[in-house]
């Protein structure tokens, strides 16, 4: 079923204003419901959870506990506990690391690749360093694209955590994630898989992927920014030991020792980003009302779309791979000798938002050997038009410096 673009944009009336929006992989736009869904906690009920007994803080909890069950039921967890909420990907990913790499003895590894935002590259390098591990990349190949026989090599039994992105953020290239995780398990080592850039497009099934944890962003998935998780396996939340510790999270504290609450409160300290759990459950149900396969195809459409009509654009590299079966909606480009700054300020004056810079990938930026991109990313409500935009937009940012 192909998406109806008038009736999805009229949920984000920010489009109205006239600005093309292409921008969707730093922070997409938010819907309507959910903007209602947080304001009316505000308006209507603004208590804190688990502690009051009167009838705002049981609908607080009601709200905020039922978020927890429908972003579980997203990702296809086996159990609800296992859905674990933060302030976002890079939150997130900072704890798994923090609590995976709490065993390790020097000497042992942690693999990761040139493709990862730095929120998945920083955490476990530090760790490397703080303990004495082995720290490993994954080499890309010439497209973009992972080098999985590099990653074969790369993952020994000594290995013990495995961390890799399911979408690139920079290019957008889609890792193969069911062989990572199952090269993971063959050598003893756990799955970690940043998701922020692949929930947003496409049906999410932990279970199927066989990962041990999956980070993500609400404000990447149409939610309110501060807002995101991770799933964990149940055996690992069991067995792990909390990094953030406070109110909440605690069963009972004594002089001598304190206990942790029951799943998977255990791991959240503190009073949560309430309104914005319950609006990033809104999200998830807004993207599920809208279809994930019914998404999964029009950004696919967008993203062929999109790599034809660049084709025809004189001057300009696309990174990544030409198929866009192996990408998802981001195109990243760059043009002649310009500086990715200098073309993002030339397409703002069309009304283009689009990203320029490292992207947060300066080792896969390195590895390319240039100093950034420019990055148009899509969402639900890209059209054709926006796309026929910004190519517009970009040979008359070519015209300016006779490119």
């Amino acid at each position: 079923m192909a998406i109806s673009l008038e009736q999805i944009r009229a949920d984000f009336p920010i489009l109205q204003n006239g600005a093309v929006y292409l921008d969707s992989g730093a922070t997409s736009l938010t819907p309507t419901p959910v903007v209602e869904a947080v304001t009316k906690y505000y308006t209507d009920y603004n208590a804190n959870i688990h502690r009051g007994l009167y009838d705002w803080s049981v609908e607080a909890t009601e709200g905020y506990e039922g978020a927890h069950k429908t972003l579980a039921a997203f990702v296809n967890a086996e159990h609800v506990e296992e859905m674990i909420f933060t302030a976002g990907t890079t939150s997130a990913l900072n704890v798994i690391a923090s609590m995976t790499t709490a065993n390790m003895q020097p000497g042992e590894e942690i693999v990761t690749t040139l493709l990862e935002h730095h929120s998945n590259f920083v955490p476990w390098q530090k760790a490397a360093e703080a303990k004495g591990l082995v720290f490993k990349t994954i080499n890309v190949q010439e497209d973009g694209c992972l080098d999985l026989e590099d990653a074969k090599q790369k993952i020994t039994s000594k290995t013990r955590v495995v961390a890799f992105t399911a979408v690139s953020n920079a290019l957008g290239v889609l890792t193969p994630i069911k062989e990572l995780c199952a090269l993971a398990h063959e050598n003893g080592a756990i799955a970690v898989v940043d998701g922020a850039q692949h929930i947003p497009h496409f049906k999410v099934d932990v279970q199927d992927m066989g990962c041990d944890f999956y980070a993500f962003s609400g404000h990447k998935m149409y939610g309110p920014t501060g807002t995101g998780g991770f799933y964990a396996r149940r055996e690992h939340l069991l067995n792990m030991e909390p990094v953030v510790f406070g109110g909440d999270m605690i069963s009972e504290v004594t002089i001598q020792a304190s206990t942790w609450n029951e799943l998977p409160w255990k791991f959240e300290a503190g009073t949560p980003h309430i309104a914005g759990g319950i609006g990033l459950g809104v999200a998830a149900d807004y993207m599920t009302s809208v279809g994930l396969e019914t998404i999964e195809q029009h950004e696919q459409d967008m993203t062929a779309y999109a790599l034809e009509v660049f084709g025809t654009l004189d001057g300009v590299e696309v990174y990544g791979p030409t198929d866009p079966l192996k990408r998802i909606g981001v195109v990243s480009f760059g043009i002649g000798g310009m500086h990715p700054h200098d073309v993002a300020e030339l397409l703002n004056r069309k009304h283009i938002a689009v990203r320029a810079g490292h992207h947060c990938a300066m080792p896969l930026m390195d590895h390319l050997a240039i100093p950034g991109t420019t990055r148009a990313s899509f969402g639900i409500y890209t059209s054709k038009d926006d796309i026929d935009a910004l190519a517009e937009a970009v040979e008359y940012t070519k015209s300016i410096f006779t490119v």
